[in-house]
């Protein structure tokens, strides 16, 4: 596992890639993505690169995904058939309470760095607890949250619907960032989902 990085002042990302990806049929971390990667090389990279450090969260079924990653945590979830949110649950026990924002990144939702750039300076220039992007009205990903919301997210649980409770909590204080793309959309659940974007961004 890679050393934890000294500085817990900055900004964190979970990246969560240990679910069984059973609608895609084939493991979604591995899958080719841009530049040669994979899917979650790519998310760590770019995250990298936007100067955010990632926590990557894998089940017992991909750990050995972890070869090859720098700079970066790396957390095992015993029981992601649990559901979501005990990656969620996993990787904050790895995440300092003062950090300076913290992005919750799913590995089938592939983002560029100038995207995290722009929300991560959205959200450090306000007091939002939470900060979302946007395209055309609809609510894309990743969500960004400051430390005001550690408590909501450190009591989450499948049986009060995750991070969609939290954002009910704060729904009032919500900072909405609009993009003009609708990458912030882009949600590889499906092998339909993947081809369709593999020849959007290959053709």
């Amino acid at each position: 596992m890679p050393n934890s990085p000294h500085s817990s002042s900055k900004p964190w990302a979970i990246v969560l890639a240990a679910g069984a990806s059973t609608r895609m049929g084939r493991c979604k971390a591995e899958l080719p993505w841009l530049n040669g990667t994979t899917l979650l090389s790519y998310q760590v990279e770019q995250l990298l690169m936007a100067g955010i450090t990632p926590v990557v969260v894998f089940g017992p079924h991909n750990a050995r995904q972890q070869t090859g990653l720098i700079k970066c945590q790396v957390v095992i979830n015993p029981h992601p058939e649990t559901g979501k949110v005990s990656s969620i649950l996993a990787g904050l026990k790895h995440i300092p309470r003062d950090f300076q924002a913290l992005m919750i990144v799913a590995v089938d939702q592939p983002r560029s760095q100038w995207i995290y750039q722009t929300l991560l300076q959205a959200h450090l220039s306000t007091n939002a607890p939470v900060t979302a992007p946007t395209y055309q009205g609809r609510i894309g990903h990743p969500l960004v949250f400051s430390t005001a919301v550690w408590i909501s997210l450190d009591c989450l649980s499948e049986e009060t619907l995750g991070l969609r409770q939290v954002m009910q909590m704060f729904s009032e204080h919500i900072q909405y960032v609009e993009f003009k793309t609708a990458d912030v959309l882009m949600d590889l659940n499906t092998p339909e989902c993947y081809e369709e974007a593999l020849l959007r961004y290959f053709s």
